[in-house]
C-alpha cells in the first residue's frame, strides 16, 4: 500500500484517472469497487496518568473482509475481530473516545491484471480529497518477501518513479505468511502520513 503524489498541475481526481488509464492500457480489467475506512479513538482522559499522553487506537474496515473489523495501536498489535466490534466500542466510550473529525477513508476501483490485484483509491477526510492510495497484491504468493521484486517490476509499469520502497511491515515478517492485518497496518501508516501532511502547509508537491 503506498501513496502516489498528485501530478503537477492536476487535481487528485485527474491523477487517479491518469493512473487508471495506464492500468487499462496494460490490459487490466475493472473488478468492482473497494473501500477502507479508519476511525481514531483516544484513551479517555480519566485513564491517562497526568503528564502522560493518551494512546491512540484505530478501528478500521476493509470491503475485502466484510465480516471483520481491525483494531490497531500505533507500533502495537493488530486485533482482528468480527464486525460487532463497532458496537463494543460504543460500550467502551468511558475508556476510548472517538475523535469524530478524524475519520479518513480510501475508496476507488479494483483492477485485476493476470495474477495482480490493484486497488486505486482516493483518500478523503470529510468532504475533501486529500491524496491517492495504491494497493497492489500478487495473489498466488503468501510470503511477502518472495514476491517483492516481482511486485516492484509490475508497479513500475504504471507508477513509474513513484514506485514505493519495501514496506516496513515486510521487514518484521521475513519469511512468515502475509496476513490481512499487514495490509491494514500499511493503510494506517498511509492515513497517518496524509493526516500529518495536511497539518503542515506545503508549498506545492515536492
Amino acid at each position: 500500500v503506498s501513496q502516489v503524489p498528485v501530478a503537477e498541475g492536476k487535481s487528485v481526481q485527474q491523477t487517479v484517472e491518469l493512473l487508471a488509464r495506464r492500468l487499462e492500457a496494460l490490459g487490466a480489467d475493472k473488478q468492482g469497487t473497494f473501500g477502507v475506512d479508519c476511525e481514531t479513538y483516544h484513551t479517555a482522559a480519566t485513564l491517562g496518568t497526568q503528564g502522560q499522553t493518551g494512546k491512540l487506537m484505530y478501528v478500521m474496515h476493509n470491503s475485502e473482509y466484510p465480516l471483520s473489523c481491525f483494531a490497531l495501536f500505533e507500533n502495537g498489535p493488530c486485533l482482528v475481530a468480527d464486525a460487532n466490534f463497532d458496537t463494543l466500542m460504543v460500550k467502551l466510550k468511558g475508556f476510548f473516545q472517538n475523535a469524530k473529525a478524524n475519520k479518513i477513508e480510501s475508496r476507488g476501483t479494483r483492477y485485476q491484471y493476470c495474477d495482480f490485484l490493484v486497488k486505486l483509491g482516493t483518500v478523503t477526510m470529510g468532504p475533501s480529497a486529500r491524496g491517492i492510495s495504491v494497493e497492489v497484491e500478487y495473489c498466488p504468493c503468501v510470503i511477502a518477501n518472495d514476491c517483492w521484486n516481482l511486485l516492484m517490476e509490475f508497479m513500475q509499469s504504471f507508477m513509474g518513479s513513484h514506485t514505493p520502497g519495501i514496506p516496513s511491515v515486510f521487514g518484521s515478517k521475513h519469511d512468515s505468511t502475509y496476513s490481512p492485518g499487514d495490509t491494514m497496518v500499511q493503510y494506517m501508516e498511509l492515513f497517518n502520513k496524509i493526516r500529518k501532511q495536511q497539518q503542515v502547509p506545503v508549498a506545492g508537491i515536492r
